[in-house]
């Protein structure tokens, strides 16, 4: 699984509606509204990178009210809920 952060700018009277439509789109697992430089940050999850192409730029930067985009993805999870979650399973 491909892990990608999406960071977006958008119209300021579009936000929650930005939001809203980029939350449906296949592939956008979540979608938060945040302070800084951005207004919104998508998490994208897809199988294989050529997927990215398609949430992204042909999907999430095409809704209405989005602006520009940065895109990071990851590497590596050091999440310690993921990893205590992995541990724990079969143990209740």
């Amino acid at each position: 699984m491909i892990t990608a952060f999406v960071l977006i700018q958008t119209d300021s009277k579009r936000i929650p509606e930005s939001a809203q439509e980029i939350s449906e789109i296949e592939g956008i697992s979540e979608v938060y509204s945040v302070t800084g430089g951005c207004d919104l940050i998508a998490v994208a999850r897809v199988d294989r990178h050529e997927d990215l192409a398609d949430v992204i730029a042909d999907r999430l930067s095409k809704v209405q009210g989005v602006v520009e985009t940065t895109t990071q993805i990851a590497f590596r999870s050091y999440s310690s809920n993921d990893l205590n979650a992995a541990f724990s399973l079969g143990l209740e």
